[in-house]
């Protein structure tokens, strides 16, 4: 098998009681090819001295004041030369394994520059208490302002995607930097989606700016979408208008029973990567 580097970077902030169960989710991977990177924004708790524990396993770690959560990601990035890149928050946790099922699907299905496994949250405990559904995603969810999110757990990029999509992560946004990142990939790239799961959110009872700034979250959101509208190509509102048209009410179901293929193709959905027993290897659904 073929490790290529993976480049994981987690930016961290005063998150010492769920730190080391971060750190050992990644370091515990076991992967060989790993360039693990920590920025600390200056935590005032435990958090340097349990990445202390562990700096002679990472490729690099800083604790020094910062702006703010995309501040520290791009100091990260600044700093990875993996062919592969993610980042996982510091209450965040990867899934068993999963950095070897995200090596294979990029080193044979060459096409994928942009993954997602099936999001998975955790709870206080690390307990799996939630996957979702299996689901594609394409520029147009995102352009009909979908109110679900594409989980940044779970995703995984070549560097080249990275580049093409200007080398950064939006720091002035405070929540929603992973949703600007994501548009402009839609604009070089598109996401496969693989039945298999990657990483994992942790849900919490308090101090979760994820969740009790949803808020904001929803007004960057709405920022980012709006500028993003103002820039459509004459082919992008062409079929963005399609989709609006199939899904007016109508009072010809044969009319619409006709058109469901075309709406559908509209879309553009990368082809679904899912493991094959027989092989065994993850593979493009045909």
């Amino acid at each position: 098998m073929i490790f290529p580097k993976i480049s994981v970077v987690t930016p961290s902030f005063n998150q010492g009681n769920y730190l080391e169960a971060t750190i050992q989710s990644v370091l515990g991977q076991h992967y060989p090819n790993l360039e693990y990177i920590l920025i600390d924004g200056g935590s005032t708790d435990n958090s340097v001295e349990i990445i202390r524990k562990y700096e002679s396993k990472l490729a690099f770690w800083c604790s020094e004041k910062d702006s703010g959560l995309y501040d520290g990601v791009q100091k990260g990035f600044q700093k990875a030369t993996g062919e592969i890149m993610c980042w996982i928050n510091s209450d965040d946790m990867l899934h068993a394994k999963s950095l070897f099922a995200v090596a294979e699907i990029f080193s044979n299905i060459k096409e994928v520059e942009w993954l997602q496994g099936m999001p998975t949250v955790i709870d206080e405990d690390g307990r799996i208490v939630y996957v979702k559904n299996f689901r594609q995603w394409s520029k147009y969810n995102y352009f009909l302002a979908d109110k679900e999110h594409i989980q940044q757990e779970s995703t995984f990029w070549r560097k080249s995607l990275w580049d093409k999509a200007g080398s950064s992560v939006d720091t002035s946004l405070k929540l929603a930097g992973d949703y600007e990142l994501w548009m402009r990939f839609f604009d070089h790239a598109k996401l496969y989606c693989a039945r298999t799961v990657l990483g994992a959110f942790r849900v919490r009872s308090k101090n979760q700016l994820s969740l009790e700034r949803m808020g904001e979250y929803n007004s960057e959101v709405a920022k980012v979408l709006s500028e993003r509208m103002k820039k459509l190509s004459a082919e992008e509102q062409k079929t963005l208008a399609l989709i609006h048209a199939y899904r007016k009410p109508s009072s010809n179901p044969f009319a619409r029973k006709i058109k469901h293929a075309e709406y559908t193709a509209a879309f553009d959905y990368a082809s679904p990567i899912t493991f094959d027993r027989n092989i065994p290897s993850f593979v493009l659904e045909k």
